[in-house]
């Protein structure tokens, strides 16, 4: 058969392995029957095609996207409920080669990695599929980017949402949290607003003049502080909203209430400042304070061509993470954003795409704004600044090491270990590096690199410690290298290596 162009479904039947490893052999055939004619049954309803059964998954073939993914969704939504099954399933579109009972082609591989991405009673599908298909038909979200086994660089991974889920943003669960969000409804009166509100608008025909009106009497607001609740949305109102900045939860009215209430109910482990004080008789003068990630400039040493860096929905920066809500990639040409989820914004705008970072973009992330700083010529391309709960106070006379390894008492400087964010200069100075083990966090920051010892009133001295490895002192927005040592004040900062330590007030 010629190739031709198809929507690849994986359906799993999630927890088989335990299902099966007590039952006997009429129950085994029992479950795999049942399984087999609920598939086929919902799969020919939507003009599908069974190509392979693999006992506990079956691979389908549908010549129309939206068929596939509406079918995956009934598979995933009625399984359970009338078969007593808990599935996954996947879907990814491109051109397939069907040949002697079995299908192949990149779609197939692709929609397989990405059910093995899938957690049990979802559907996850491509970009390919997300192109395809009518978009007024299907409930979906974005989920995010994922490396993929097989597949050349990160995929972009879509979900498909079933009437009795509803996901919530972090930024929307941070709300919930801190009791600043505010439900809003058609043909009720505007409530009154706390400091900082995130507004949901539920129940609202996208550009009706209903909601034209509400808005109208909002405050001036961000506009990344504004969700609206949907269920199908028409392509031309998603983006619409979404290009202004917008942000969108999706989900029914009774799955967003039970995704509400099951948000409030989660237990809080207290936490605390994270602030430690090195003489417990005394207060602190300072605190070092972890504050962002710099970002080395490249090329690096005929080493590394470019790297990126993942940010957590915590606000910690790491090498490569499936659960990631940012990428920042580093190139000779600048310095760009990749959001991994839908929670990013820049300059209060929700990020659709890669974003080249420019002196004083804003980017909104679950943790906090981060602002980057930028920089015309080396050493650094830039820093992304933010503060963190990683803290230490000092007080007079004491003195602080920083390094990846430091002596007490010091603040260790991270040591990401792996190297799936770096892109490698050709030759044989970069083979070596490569060989050895080479990370930018372990090259370019020693184990004792410097040292910060308190003053009177937040003054400070620091100390270069390492005669190799450069650390610098950021003052008004530029860097001076510290090359024996340098006075320094609060508000300043210490950058070296891929790390930055503001110098800041003790905390309350």
């Amino acid at each position: 058969m010629a190739t031709a162009t198809r929507t690849v479904v994986f359906t799993d039947l999630a927890n088989y392995t335990q299902s099966v490893s007590r039952a006997d052999r009429e129950t085994l055939r029992k479950l795999l029957n049942d399984h087999e004619q609920f598939v086929h049954s919902v799969v020919a309803s939507h003009n599908g095609r069974i190509v392979k059964n693999l006992g506990d998954s079956f691979m389908v073939l549908f010549e129309c996207a939206t068929d596939a993914v509406r079918a995956s969704l009934e598979v995933v939504e009625q399984g359970q409920e009338t078969a007593g099954l808990m599935f996954r399933a996947s879907a990814a579109t491109g051109d397939v080669e069907e040949r002697q009972g079995d299908a192949f082609g990149e779609a197939v591989n692709m929609s397989a990695r990405i059910n093995a991405k899938t957690p049990a009673g979802e559907v996850w599908f491509s970009e390919s599929t997300y192109h395809c298909m009518n978009g007024s038909e299907v409930p979906f979200e974005t989920v995010g980017a994922f490396p993929l086994k097989g597949i050349a660089g990160d995929t972009s991974c879509y979900r498909a949402v079933t009437q009795d889920r509803c996901v919530l943003p972090d930024v929307v669960k941070a709300a919930v949290k801190n009791g600043s969000l505010v439900r809003i409804r058609p043909n009720e009166s505007l409530p009154p607003l706390p400091p900082a509100p995130l507004l949901l608008f539920e129940g609202f025909e996208p550009g009706s003049p209903q909601l034209t009106r509400m808005m109208d009497l909002l405050p001036v607001l961000d506009p990344a502080r504004l969700y609206m609740l949907v269920y199908t949305m028409a392509p031309s109102d998603r983006h619409d909203w979404l290009a202004a900045g917008r942000g969108l939860v999706v989900g029914t009215r009774v799955a967003l209430d039970s995704a509400l209430e099951a948000e409030r109910s989660v237990v809080q482990r207290p936490v605390g400042t994270n602030t430690i004080i090195l003489d417990m008789g005394s207060s602190a003068d300072l605190e070092l304070v972890m504050a962002g990630l710099a970002l080395p400039a490249v090329p690096l040493a005929d080493v590394v061509a470019g790297y990126s860096y993942d940010l957590m929905p915590d606000g910690r920066w790491v090498n490569r993470s499936p659960r990631a809500v940012l990428r920042v990639e580093v190139t000779p040409a600048g310095v760009r954003a990749k959001p991994l989820t839908p929670s990013i914004s820049i300059q209060g705008r929700a990020a659709a795409g890669e974003t080249a970072l420019t002196n004083g973009s804003v980017i909104g992330t679950p943790s906090g704004d981060i602002r980057f700083l930028s920089f015309a010529n080396p050493p650094y391309a830039g820093l992304l600044l933010s503060d963190s709960n990683v803290r230490m106070g000092i007080s007079g006379a004491q003195v602080a090491q920083i390094g990846r390894e430091p002596r007490h008492p010091g603040l260790a400087l991270p040591d990401r270990s792996g190297q799936y964010n770096i892109r490698w200069c050709t030759g044989q100075r970069a083979a070596r590096a490569r060989e050895s083990g080479f990370t930018l966090d372990r090259a370019l920051a020693g184990r004792r690199q410097a040292s910060v010892e308190a003053g009177n009133g937040g003054s400070c001295t620091v100390k270069a410690l390492h005669d190799r490895l450069a650390t610098y002192l950021l003052a008004n927005d530029a860097l001076q290298r510290i090359t024996d040592q340098a006075d320094a004040t609060l508000g300043q900062m210490i950058v070296t290596g891929t790390t930055v330590i503001a110098l800041r007030p003790p905390s309350a």
